[in-house]
């Protein structure tokens, strides 16, 4: 397993040869860490605070939280939401130092033999987020994908712990997380099970952390729209004289609308009781 120095290490060369400067930087661009807590015996409030006082992220995804780190917001303000897991002591929160466009939306996922399981949507305006942590079954989480995707918009980011081994086969998204490990089973095999899927966006920057507290290792992504789905999207809007033409015709549409709408009016007033 690798140790937190050995990591740190690999994680600041991988970003400073792949991705040039922090994607922060970028205009439009959102820092989100994602971080499997391990319920009750893991990371805690004071770590999680920690770690955004460090990182000062635009959101922080979690799993496995139990109702207790709701205090976080006490803690350190912003916004937060929990999602429980059916039946189980934790489940998916969202930390957000802004408000969110929309409260976030508890999504049932196609269920296991022993649990069931949700995903939380986050609406972050310019895209969508899925925060998950997905079942074991290598065939099971792929469906859940599947169900997942189909709650998205066209420009969004699947983030958190697939509990996956090998492709996700989700047609459209690409996986651009960071490829070092983030857990090792039985504190012995690493696995890469913190992930980031993404359609429509470009991803400026990827690193993972150390530890801490938890049996999982915080991952972070640096997520923006990508220029070719900005610039196909501002293509399907007419612009120009398009533009102008299409308000004419709506305009003209209302005025027609009000002028019967005027016309059967008087008829009725002057016709005989």
């Amino acid at each position: 397993m690798l140790n937190d120095r050995r990591l740190a290490r690999l994680t600041a060369h991988a970003l400073q040869n792949s991705h040039g400067r922090p994607g922060h930087d970028r205009p439009g661009t959102r820092k989100i860490v994602s971080w499997n807590l391990l319920r009750r015996v893991g990371a805690n409030v004071a770590g999680i605070a920690a770690l955004i006082e460090r990182e000062q992220p635009d959101l922080v995804l979690m799993q496995e939280a139990t109702k207790d780190i709701e205090a976080l917001q006490a803690k350190v303000g912003g916004h937060y939401a929990w999602a429980q897991m059916p039946g189980r002591i934790h489940g998916l929160a969202v930390w957000s130092p802004t408000p969110f466009a929309a409260p976030p939306e508890a999504i049932e996922l196609p269920s296991g033999a022993m649990f069931d399981r949700v995903s939380q949507v986050i609406d972050l305006g310019a895209f969508g987020v899925a925060n998950v942590h997905l079942s074991h079954g290598q065939v099971l989480n792929r469906r859940q994908l599947r169900r997942i995707e189909q709650s998205l918009p066209a420009r969004a980011a699947v983030i958190g712990d697939y509990n996956l081994v090998g492709p996700p086969l989700l047609p459209g998204f690409r996986d651009v997380g960071p490829r070092l490990p983030t857990h090792a089973m039985a504190r012995v095999v690493p696995l890469r099970l913190d992930r980031c899927l993404v359609r429509g966006l470009t991803c400026h920057g990827r690193s993972v952390l150390p530890r801490g507290d938890s049996d999982h290792r915080p991952i972070i992504v640096h997520l923006a729209p990508s220029q070719e789905a900005v610039r196909r999207e501002a293509e399907e809007k007419p612009t120009g004289m398009a533009a102008v033409i299409g308000r004419l015709r709506r305009a003209a549409g209302r005025g027609a609308r009000a002028a019967t709408t005027f016309r059967g009016s008087a008829e009725r007033a002057s016709s005989p009781a």
